[in-house]
This record gives structure tokens, C-alpha cells and sequence, in this order.
């Protein structure tokens, strides 16, 4: 597994290792085959996710700076969590020779926590 400490992921986006022709999450979690026919939803496990949606002060032009002010909304996703996502929203990226996707949280149509896998 790669390195997460030098990535930064940014705002509401979302960095997933996809699972490539999966019928059964390690977690359970069973997808239809025609969910894999149509390749229109994938599915990985979140390996990071950046900081959440910027909320800017009133006196505040550019919210996205970093500064000590700077508040933000939480994404839902957590690391380890398996994600069904709309596939065609992922941009994929190639780090330490390792394929992933980022995708926004609003790309995101499912989230699988499974506590015991954290473990």
C-alpha cells in the first residue's frame, strides 16, 4: 500500500481504491451483475478523503485558502469504508504504480462501514 502522508486530498473529494470484477464485497456487500454490465457504478474502498466542504467567514472573499480560521463540513467518508460511486465522475489517477479513482462526495451513492474490519 502506498504512502498517505504526502498525499492531500482536497475540499469534498475522495481518493478510492477501486475493486475490479467484485460480486462480493470483502465486507458482504453483494452487486448485482447487472451493476457490472453497465459499468456505470464501481465500487473500492476509501483509502483517504480530504477536509470537507469550505465554510468561509463573512468578511471572507476566498474561503478555500488555507488559513487557522478556515472551517469545513465533514465528508461522510472515512478511511476503510467501501464506496459504490457513479463511475462515470471518477477521474482516475496512477500513484506508486497503484491505480485510483477520486471522486466527489457527491458522486458517491452508498457507503459500507463495516467496524469489525477496522479492527
Amino acid at each position: 500500500m502506498i504512502n498517505t502522508e504526502k498525499i492531500i486530498i482536497v475540499g469534498d473529494r475522495i481518493l478510492i481504491k477501486p475493486e475490479e470484477n467484485i460480486n462480493k464485497t470483502n465486507s458482504g456487500l453483494y452487486l448485482p451483475p447487472g451493476v457490472q454490465e453497465k459499468e456505470k457504478v464501481q465500487g473500492g474502498y476509501v483509502i483517504k478523503s480530504g477536509p470537507g466542504y469550505p465554510i468561509g467567514t463573512p468578511t471572507d472573499d476566498e474561503p478555500w485558502r488555507e488559513n487557522k480560521n478556515t472551517k469545513y463540513i465533514p465528508l461522510q467518508a472515512r478511511e476503510g469504508d467501501f464506496a459504490l460511486f457513479l463511475r462515470k465522475d471518477a477521474i482516475e489517477v496512477e500513484i506508486e504504480t497503484e491505480k485510483f479513482v477520486i471522486v466527489s462526495q457527491a458522486a458517491i451513492l452508498l457507503l459500507y462501514r463495516d467496524e469489525d474490519l477496522l479492527r
